[in-house]
C-alpha cells in the first residue's frame, strides 16, 4: 500500500528526532523484531557485544563501536538472515568491587566489617539498584540487540560455564598453582595481568650503589634503591672480563650486613651501565628468573601495601618513603656513586586506579597458555578465522606467538570464586559444577576470584548456554563476526580465540575479526577528563538526535584507525537528516508512489534513466563495501548519492516534469517512489529512525526494520548517464559563472541557449529552471556567452547588476591579487631567503603564489565578461 499526497502531508514540515525515537525503538522491541529464533530455518547472523562494564556508562567509544555493530546486524537481518546481536553485560571485579568499596568508606566501613558473604550481597544490591544503567543509553542510540537473550558474566548460567571451563583445564594439567612474580596494585590489594598495566614515562631517579669495598667493590644502578633490602646477589656477564675474577665470591649488602654471592648469567648486558646488576629475585620479573636459575633465596621485603617489612630502620615505611630513606642512609656511608633526577623511565600503572604497580612474589593461579595460544595463532594462520584490516595480524601474531603463562586469581571479593578446596593434609581437590565439594573439618574453598577476562573469554559461547548443548549453541555457534576495538585485541580476543578452540573441539568463535579504532577528538586527541576534551554522547544525541551521531561515527570509521570527531561533524550529520526528512517530503507531497512495476526504460526520461542506472551501481557498491567492513567509505557513499545526486539533481530535475503532468510526469512519480525506497532501506542501518518514519509513510509497509535489502536489478544505462553529465556540466559552469559575477542565487536572467547537435535540447526546460533564466525578450542582448559541452549559453546582464560597481570591486580584488604576487616572486626570487628558509615554509610561499595567479587569470576573466559602458 502506498500513501497519497494528502496523508505525506501529516508528516511535520521538520524533523525533531525527540519526537519519534524513544517510541519507535519500543515498538521495535515490542514486535519482536530483534528476537532471534534458535528454531528458525534462516541462515544465521550472529554478533555478540563486547560486554560493558556493569559500573559503566555510555561513552563515545561503545556509541561508535555500537553504531558499527547494529549497521551490520539490522542490514543482515533485511538480507534475511536470522540475526543475533546478544547483549550482556561484564561484572567489572575490581571497577565493581572499588565503586562499592566507595560507598562503604563513605559510611564509615570496609569490606572487612561486612565479611565476604554480606559484601558480595550488597554488590548484587548495588548492582540491581544503580549497575547496568549503560542499557537504558543502548536503548537510545538504538541497538537492536536481543533483549530476551540479555546476559550477565556472574549469572548462574555463565556460573556454571566458568566452573566447568576450569575443571577441564584443571583436569587436562593447563591450569596450576605456582608461586612467582605478578603485577601487585598496592591500591586494588590485587594481582592484575601484564595487559592490564599501562606504561608511561615516569620522572623517577637513577642511583648508583656500591657494594662491598676497595678493589673488589661492585657499583650496580637502579631506580627503586627500597628493593635493595632484598637482594640476594649481584649478576655480571659470564664473559665480562671487569668481573671475571669475582665471579662465585661474595660481596657485603650495605645496611643489613648481609653477604650475597656475585653470579655469572648470560642475561646480564655487559654494555648497559656498569655491567653489574643487583638482584631482587620477589619485587622483579628478570631477577626472579635469574633467582630460579642460581637457586637464590626469595627475600619479600614489601607487604601488600607497599610497605617495608624488612627488620631495621625502614620498617613500616612507605615504598616511596623508603626509597628516600635508603638512599640518605647510603649516601651518609658514602655508597652513593652518583645520582640522576630527574631520571625519565618507563613504569607499569594499574590500569584501574593509576597506581604504580608493584612487581611482587605471590602464590598465584595461572594457565599454562602454550598449547592454546599455539592454536589461536593457527587459526589464523591456516585462514579459519580473518583479521581485518589484514595488516593487523602482525600485532596478533606477536601477542599469541609470545604469550607468557596467564596469572587469572585475583585478591578480590566480587568475582567467580576458584572452585578448589583444600585440606587439613594438604589436599587439593578442584570442583565442577555439578559435584560436590569435600566438607569436614579442615576443608576451605580457596579465597582468591578468577580475573574479569576469564569470564568473558567464554563470552562467545557461554551467552549460548554452553556447556549444555542448547539449540541456540547449535544454531549461532560460531558467531560470525566480532567487531571490536584494536585496543582490546589482547585483553579480550586473543582469550576467546584460545578458550573458543579449545571448549568447542576445534571450532574458533567467529570467523572474522573486524578491528576498528580509537574516537580521538576533533584535533586526533585522546579523549580524556584531564584534557577536558571528554564528550557525553547522549547531549549529542539530545541536541542533533541518535541518527545523527550514529552517521558521524559511521562515516569516521575506516577499519583499524582512529576516527577524529567534532560537534560540527554532529550537526552536518544533522543537516542530512533534514535533508532526507525534506526532500522525501516534498516527494510524497508530489505523489511519489512504491505502487505497481517500474514503467519500460523507453517509456522513462533520460533523468529517469540515470537515477536509476545509479541506484543500482550504488546497491552494488555498498553491498561490496559492507562485505569489506568499510563504513566509512559506504557511509560518504550513500551520503554523496542521496544527498547529490538525488536530492540536488533528481528530485530538482524532477520538477519539471511533474509540472508538465502527463504519462511523463506519472513515470517519473514511480521512479521517485522507487529511488527514495531503496535509498531510505540502504540508510537504515546507519541512520534507523529518520528513515524507519519516511519509509513507513512512503511505502504504507509495518517497518524498514523488516524490509528486504535493496539488490542491485542489475540495469545500468551509460548513455543516459553520459546525457545527464553534460547536463550537470552545462549547469555548474554557468552557476560558477553567475557566482563569479555576484548574482544572487535566486535572480532571474534573460538567457539563450545553443542547444542543437547535443542531447540537451530536451532538457531546455530543466536547465533554465535550475539557472533561473528567462526567455529573451524583444531588446535582448547578449553581454556573455558562455560555450560548454558542444552547447553555447548566451545571457544579458545588463539589468541585473551594477556594472560600474561590480567592476570597482574586482578592480580591487585585482590589485590585492598582484600585489600578492609580487611579494611572493620578491621572497621566492632571494637566494639568501632560500637558503635560509626551511623546505615547508617555501613550500607554503610557492602555494601563495600559485593561488594568486590563479586569482589574477579568474578576476581577469570575470572583467572581460562584464558589459562595456
Amino acid at each position: 500500500m502506498s500513501t497519497t499526497g494528502d496523508d505525506a502531508a501529516t508528516l511535520p514540515t521538520t524533523y525533531t528526532p525527540a519526537d519519534v525515537e524513544g517510541e519507535l525503538y519500543e515498538r521495535w522491541v515490542e514486535r519482536g523484531y530483534f528476537t532471534a529464533d534458535a528454531k528458525s530455518d534462516k541462515p544465521p547472523f550472529t554478533i555478540v557485544i563486547p560486554p560493558p562494564n556493569v559500573t559503566g556508562s555510555l561513552h563515545l567509544g561503545h556509541a561508535f563501536e555500537h553504531t558499527l555493530i547494529d549497521a551490520l546486524v539490522r542490514r543482515k537481518r533485511m538480507q534475511g538472515y536470522e540475526a543475533l546481536w546478544q547483549p550482556g553485560m561484564d561484572h567489572a571485579g575490581i571497577a565493581t568491587q572499588n565503586v562499592v568499596e566507595r560507598e562503604l568508606a563513605k559510611e564509615g566501613k570496609s569490606r572487612h566489617d561486612l565479611g565476604r558473604e554480606a559484601f558480595v550481597e550488597r554488590v548484587w544490591k548495588w548492582k540491581a539498584e544503580s549497575g547496568g544503567q549503560i542499557s537504558g543509553q543502548m536503548r537510545r542510540l538504538g541497538d537492536g540487540v536481543d533483549w530476551s537473550r540479555e546476559r550477565f558474566t556472574m549469572d548462574e548460567g555463565l556460573s556454571q560455564a566458568v566452573q566447568t571451563i576450569f575443571k577441564k583445564l584443571f583436569d587436562d594439567e593447563l591450569i596450576y598453582r605456582a608461586e612467582r612474580i605478578i603485577n601487585w596494585c598496592p591500591r586494588c590489594l590485587t594481582a592484575i595481568s601484564d595487559i592490564e598495566v599501562e606504561y608511561q614515562d615516569d620522572d623517577g631517579e637513577l642511583v648508583s650503589i656500591r657494594y662491598g669495598e676497595g678493589e673488589d667493590s661492585i657499583v650496580v644502578a637502579t631506580t627503586r634503591a627500597e628493593t635493595m633490602l632484598g637482594d640476594t646477589a649481584v649478576a655480571v656477564h659470564p664473559e665480562d672480563e671487569r668481573y671475571k675474577h669475582l665471579i662465585g665470591t661474595e660481596i657485603e649488602l650495605p645496611l643489613t650486613g648481609r653477604r650475597i654471592p656475585i653470579v655469572a648469567d648470560a642475561h646480564v648486558d655487559p654494555e648497559f651501565g656498569t655491567g653489574a646488576v643487583k638482584v631482587t629475585p620477589a619485587h622483579d620479573p628478570n631477577d626472579f628468573e635469574i633467582g630460579q636459575r642460581h637457586n637464590l633465596p626469595n627475600i619479600a621485603v614489601m607487604d601488600e601495601h607497599a610497605v617495608i617489612t624488612a627488620h631495621g630502620p625502614f620498617l613500616g615505611l612507605d615504598r616511596l618513603e623508603a626509597r628516600s630513606a635508603i638512599v640518605a642512609a647510603l649516601r651518609a656511608e658514602g655508597r652513593i656513586v652518583a645520582e640522576k633526577r630527574p631520571y625519565v623511565h618507563s613504569v607499569g600503572h594499574c590500569s584501574r586506579c593509576k597506581t604504580t604497580i608493584e612487581p611482587r612474589l605471590s602464590m598465584q593461579w595461572w594457565v599454562k597458555v602454550g598449547p592454546l595460544a599455539q592454536a589461536a595463532g593457527d587459526a589464523v594462520r591456516d585462514g579459519k578465522v580473518k583479521i581485518h584490516p589484514q595488516e593487523m595480524e602482525k600485532r596478533y601474531f606477536d601477542w599469541v606467538d609470545n604469550l607468557h603463562d596467564w596469572c587469572i586469581s585475583r585478591q578480590l571479593w566480587w568475582g567467580h570464586r576458584i572452585p578448589v578446596w583444600y585440606g587439613p593434609n594438604g589436599e587439593v581437590v578442584c570442583v565442577g559444577p555439578d559435584e560436590q565439594p569435600p566438607t569436614g573439618e579442615g576443608w576451605h574453598q580457596d579465597i582468591d576470584v578468577l580475573d574479569t577476562w576469564f569470564s568473558s573469554g567464554l563470552w562467545p559461547f557461554s551467552t549460548l548456554g554452553w556447556p549444555e548443548q542448547t539449540e541456540s549453541l547449535a544454531k549461532f555457534y560460531p558467531n560470525s563476526v566480532l567487531v571490536t576495538g584494536y585496543d582490546i585485541l589482547f585483553f579480550w580476543v586473543a582469550r576467546m580465540m584460545m578458550f573458543g578452540l579449545y571448549a568447542m573441539d576445534g571450532t574458533p568463535p567467529f570467523h572474522t575479526i573486524a578491528l576498528h579504532g580509537m574516537v580521538r577528538d576533533q584535533n586526533g586527541k585522546k579523549m580524556s577528563k584531564s584534557f577536558g576534551n571528554v564528550v557525553n554522547p547522549l547531549d549529542w544525541m539530545d541536541k542533533y538526535g541518535s541518527d545523527a551521531l550514529r552517521f558521524t561515527l559511521a562515516r569516521g570509521a575506516n577499519p583499524g584507525v582512529d576516527v577524529p570527531i567534532g560537534e560540527d561533524w554532529v550537526q552536518a550529520a544533522r543537516n542530512f537528516a533534514n535533508k532526507i526528512w525534506n526532500a522525501t517530503r516534498f516527494a510524497l507531497m508530489n505523489g511519489a508512489t512504491v505502487e505497481g512495476p517500474l514503467p519500460a526504460p523507453e517509456e522513462l526520461t533520460a533523468s529517469d534513466r540515470w537515477i536509476l542506472s545509479r541506484l543500482n551501481s550504488t546497491v552494488a557498491e555498498v553491498d561490496g563495501l559492507y562485505e569489506d567492513y568499510q563504513f566509512s567509505k559506504l557511509s560518504e557513499a550513500l551520503y554523496h548519492f542521496a544527498w547529490d545526486e538525488v536530492f540536488d539533481w533528481y528530485v530538482e530535475l524532477s520538477k519539471t516534469t511533474l509540472a508538465k503532468g502527463g504519462p511523463q510526469a506519472d513515470a517519473a512519480r514511480r521512479v521517485l517512489g522507487e529511488v527514495l525506497d531503496v535509498t531510505l532501506r540502504l540508510l537504515h542501518p546507519i541512520v534507523p529512525f529518520v528513515t524507519e518514519t519516511l519509509w513507513t509513510t512512503l511505502t504504507g509497509a509495518e517497518s524498514v526494520v523488516i524490509a528486504d535489502w535493496p539488490t542491485d536489478s542489475g540495469f545500468r544505462d551509460a548513455a543516459a548517464e553520459a546525457e545527464i553529465a553534460t547536463l550537470q556540466q552545462v549547469v555548474t559552469e554557468v552557476r560558477r559563472f553567475r557566482t563569479d559575477q555576484g548574482l544572487k542565487p535566486g535572480q532571474r536572467v534573460p538567457a539563450q541557449l545553443e542547444l542543437g547537435g547535443t542531447a540537451l535540447a530536451a532538457h531546455e526546460d530543466a536547465i533554465r529552471s535550475l539557472l533561473r533564466l528567462t526567455a529573451p525578450e524583444e531588446g535582448f542582448a547578449a553581454t556573455a556567452s558562455l560555450p560548454v559541452a558542444g552547447a553555447t549559453v548566451s545571457l544579458d546582464l545588463s539589468g541585473t547588476i551594477d556594472v560600474a560597481a561590480e567592476r570597482k570591486r574586482l578592480a580591487k580584488d585585482l590589485a590585492a591579487a598582484e600585489k600578492e604576487k609580487a611579494q611572493t616572486a620578491a621572497k621566492l626570487g632571494n637566494e639568501a631567503f632560500l637558503a635560509k628558509a626551511p623546505d615547508e615554509v617555501v613550500a607554503k610561499i610557492r602555494g601563495r603564489q600559485e593561488a594568486a595567479e590563479a586569482d589574477i587569470a579568474r578576476i581577469t576573466a570575470q572583467l572581460a565578461a562584464l558589459p562595456q559602458g
